[in-house]
C-alpha cells in the first residue's frame, strides 16, 4: 500500500505499538530504499504527503494538521515527538542510569544482589572445593512509578494560525520539565533508596567547608566500585569549581571544548537543583541505578485529534530502582 493512500485514524494509537510503529507495519520504510523518500520514517512520509512542514522558514501553521480527517490523526504524534525532543535535550539521566527497562504494566520488581566483602574478592578455589555464590533475588517492594507531565491548555482558535516551529518550542519546554522532574525522582532514589532498605551511605566533610581532601576520601570510599559521576546543587558546584585542584588545565580545556565538567578524580560533574545545597551525591553510573518506564510519552490523542485542546494531558510514567546499594553515596557538608 502506498504511503499516500493510507487511511489514518485514531485506532492507530491503540494497537499496542507507537503510532509510528503502527504506520511502519502498514508502510515499511524498507520499501523506499533507493527512492527519494529513503531516510524518512513512516510518520515523516505522512507529513510529506500532506505537505506539513514542522520547522524552518516555511513552517506550516497548526491548522494545516486539521485540513483533513486523515491529517488530523498526525497531530498527537507531532506533539509527542516535540515533547520527547525537549526531554532528550534537557535529559541528564543517561549520565546516571545504568539500565532502562520497558514494562507494559504498572507493577515491577527489580532484582538485587548484596555481596559481602568476601563475595567481592574472587579467592582461589581448590580442586573439589565449594565455589562461592553470588545470590540474585527479586526486591521485596515494587518499584514506585510516577506519572509526570503537563496539561496542554489552549483553544484551537488561539493557536490555529501559529507556526509549528514556534509551537514546537512550547512543547519542548514541557518535555524539559518532565526530564528535570524525572531526574529529581532519580536523585531521590539514589539518596534515599527505592523502599528496599538500600539508602545511600552518608559521609561528612572534615571541616567547615568542603576541601579537596574530602573529595579524595569520598572517592576512596567507593572501592570496589568507581566514583564516575557527582551530582551537586549550583551553589555546591560553584564551591567545588573554586577549589585549586579543580582548576587544572585539562579540566578547563574539557569544559571549554565540550561544556562537560570533569573533576580531577575523573568523575563527571552534574548540576541539579534536586540536590540539597550542602550535599554531593556520587555514584558509579555503570551499576547504581535502573530506570523503569511504562510506555513512552503519551497524549490524550482523542482530544488532540478532535481539536479539543482546552485540557489535553501530556505525560510520561517512569520510576527508578537501586541496583547495588553501595554504588551510590552522599557527601554531606
Amino acid at each position: 500500500m502506498a504511503f499516500d493512500t493510507l487511511r489514518l485514524e485514531k485506532g492507530l494509537y491503540t494497537t499496542g505499538k507507537s503510532f509510528t510503529g503502527a504506520l511502519e507495519t502498514l508502510d515499511p520504510s524498507e520499501a523506499y530504499k533507493g527512492t527519494p523518500l529513503e531516510g524518512l520514517d513512516a510518520y515523516q512520509r505522512q507529513l510529506k504527503r500532506f505537505d506539513i512542514r514542522i520547522s524552518g522558514p516555511g513552517s506550516s501553521a497548526v491548522e494545516k494538521f486539521f485540513a483533513t480527517t486523515d491529517s488530523a490523526a498526525l497531530f498527537p504524534e507531532y506533539v509527542a515527538r516535540a515533547v520527547r525532543q525537549g526531554m532528550e535535550e534537557a535529559d541528564l539521566l543517561p549520565s546516571i542510569v545504568a539500565a532502562t527497562t520497558q514494562i507494559d504494566g504498572l507493577d515491577y520488581r527489580s532484582i538485587e544482589s548484596v555481596p559481602t566483602d568476601a563475595d567481592k574478592e574472587l579467592s582461589v578455589v581448590a580442586e573439589g572445593a565449594f565455589i562461592p555464590e553470588t545470590v540474585v533475588r527479586t526486591q521485596e517492594n515494587l518499584v514506585r512509578l510516577h506519572k509526570r507531565g503537563r496539561m496542554l491548555t489552549a483553544s484551537y482558535e488561539a493557536i490555529r494560525f501559529q507556526k509549528l516551529d514556534l509551537f514546537t518550542i512550547t512543547l519542548k519546554q514541557i518535555g524539559a520539565y518532565i526530564a528535570r522532574t524525572q531526574f529529581a525522582d532519580a536523585v531521590n532514589v539514589l539518596k534515599n533508596g527505592d523502599g528496599n532498605n538500600n539508602a545511600a551511605a552518608v559521609s561528612d566533610i572534615s571541616g567547615s567547608a568542603v576541601c579537596y581532601a574530602d573529595i579524595v576520601d569520598f572517592w576512596n570510599r567507593f572501592s570496589p566500585y568507581s566514583l564516575r559521576t557527582m551530582i551537586a546543587s549550583p551553589a555546591m558546584l560553584a564551591k567545588l569549581l573554586q577549589l585549586p585542584e579543580f582548576k587544572d588545565a585539562s579540566a578547563g580545556f574539557s569544559f571549554q571544548s565540550t561544556g562537560k565538567m570533569i573533576s580531577p578524580i575523573g568523575a563527571e560533574l552534574l548540576r541539579s537543583g534536586a540536590v540539597a545545597d550542602k550535599e554531593i551525591i556520587g555514584l558509579d553510573s555503570t551499576c547504581a541505578l535502573e530506570m523503569v518506564k511504562a510506555g513512552d510519552v503519551t497524549t490524550e490523542f482523542d482530544k488532540l485529534i478532535d481539536r479539543q485542546l482546552e485540557r489535553a494531558a501530556i505525560t510520561s510514567t517512569a520510576g527508578f530502582a537501586k541496583i547495588f546499594k553501595d554504588a551510590s553515596r552522599v557527601l554531606h557538608a
